[in-house]
């Protein structure tokens, strides 16, 4: 179909910043590149780019063009992927997923092959960063957040709303320094903090058994902006962190990190699979949605009195 390629085109375009790359990756001449961008401007009567010898930038249009051909088209796509293989009821498409690099590394990675084993039409492509994705403009189609996202226009499917952080350490640092009676001792041992930007974490939020909030405010003589870092010094028993419960789980199942304060509740961080609108909800999205939110739960059950209230 001449006119999904065009859209394909557009979008590869938008992403790559190239129209040879674009090109390349279709196997597709320049030339045959640029006439499907120009098709498409002709038959919707806009500019899509602004153009120079040595760069493509969306005008106006092309960037509201964007954000309705994204999920048009991976909607399509999809479609034409189950008629090609004559499963009409089989996923299939590419999802564009961005997750933390802790959660992404040590609890999805695995979860994402199973998915990819029950549904072999499915492609993946993964950013991990600690960084937040923008969904808008960056070419991804749902991203897993901790937190609910404060902007009101993004559509957040809850994963696991009652998640919560858990403070730990490994057996080496407890031998060596004596596990913290109460979140309060804190102030007298080294944590590992997580710093985003120039914003270090290191005031830490917890409840007594009356509700009395305590707010700790720790030193830490290691500080990483990736959440793995943090995790692994933590194994290592360079400090104590306090860290989502799915991040160390695995730790804590395997004895390589011990639970503290198990009394206090701790901080919720509820995660949700996060996309830029109801229209980017196609049916390979919720159907891993739906994935992920068995298997979290399952692993939230492992040690309810940890990773929820």
């Amino acid at each position: 179909m001449k006119s999904l390629q065009d859209l394909d085109i557009f979008v590869r375009t938008v992403d790559s910043g190239s129209l040879s790359a674009t090109a390349r990756a279709l196997d597709l001449t320049p030339a045959a590149a640029s006439a499907a961008l120009k098709r498409l401007e002709a038959e919707l009567g806009v500019l899509l780019f602004v153009r120079s010898t040595r760069s493509l930038r969306l005008t106006p249009e092309g960037a509201l063009f964007l954000e309705h051909c994204r999920p048009a088209l991976a909607a399509l796509q999809q479609v034409q992927g189950q008629l090609a293989s004559g499963r009409a009821g089989a996923l299939s498409g590419t999802l564009q997923l961005a997750a933390p690099s802790d959660l992404g590394r040590n609890v999805l990675l695995p979860w994402l092959d199973e998915f990819q084993v029950e549904h072999p039409g499915i492609a993946v492509r993964l950013q991990l960063s600690d960084r937040m994705a923008n969904v808008y403009s960056e070419p991804v189609d749902a991203a897993f957040r901790y937190g609910k996202p404060q902007d009101s226009g993004l559509v957040a499917l809850p994963l696991a709303a009652e998640h919560r952080r858990v403070l730990c350490a490994a057996p080496a640092y407890l031998a060596a320094h004596g596990a913290p009676p109460s979140p309060h001792a804190l102030v007298d041992h080294d944590c590992l903090c997580f710093m985003l930007g120039e914003d270090v974490h290191d005031r830490w939020r917890f409840w007594d058994a009356a509700g009395q909030e305590a707010q700790v405010r720790v030193r830490s003589h290691n500080v990483a902006n990736d959440g793995d870092a943090v995790r692994r010094w933590a194994v290592l028993g360079r400090g104590i962190a306090y860290k989502s419960y799915f991040d160390v789980a695995h730790d804590l199942t395997a004895g390589r990190l011990v639970p503290l304060c198990t009394d206090w509740t701790t901080e919720a961080v509820p995660l949700f699979l996060v996309a830029p609108s109801r229209r980017q909800l196609t049916p390979l999205v919720r159907a891993l949605r739906d994935f992920m939110a068995q298997r979290l739960l399952a692993l939230q059950q492992q040690a309810p009195g940890i990773a929820a209230s």
